[in-house]
């Protein structure tokens, strides 16, 4: 999994051709933490057909702020650099981020 910064972010996600999903999480977020294995796992199974990318909201938080990340955990789906789907909190579970994944594939 990419490892965003606020340096990359704009190369690797606003710029990129096709389908990015971004991981957005932070060192104090438990459930975010409790998700991440499994987003790692849908590398596995969808990485050819979407990039998978993880950003550390406590390391680029304003960058965070204007991607309008307000709460965590936060998966999100870009498409040719705009966002076009997400799963905020309780409704990023692993059924439900991959039932996003799956829309897009």
């Amino acid at each position: 999994m990419l490892e965003l910064t606020k340096e990359n972010f704009e190369e690797e996600v606003l710029k990129a051709e096709g389908y990015v999903l971004v991981d957005f999480w932070s060192d104090g977020c438990e459930p975010c933490k409790a998700l991440m294995p499994h987003v790692h796992g849908f590398e596995e199974v969808y990485g050819d057909k979407i990039k998978f990318c993880s950003l550390n909201t406590m390391k680029a938080r304003r960058l965070a702020i204007s991607q309008k990340i307000m709460g965590l955990p936060v998966i999100a789906i870009y498409k040719d650099g705009e966002k076009v789907d997400e799963r905020v909190k309780e409704d990023a579970t692993v059924e439900g981020v991959e039932e996003m994944i799956k829309k897009y594939i």
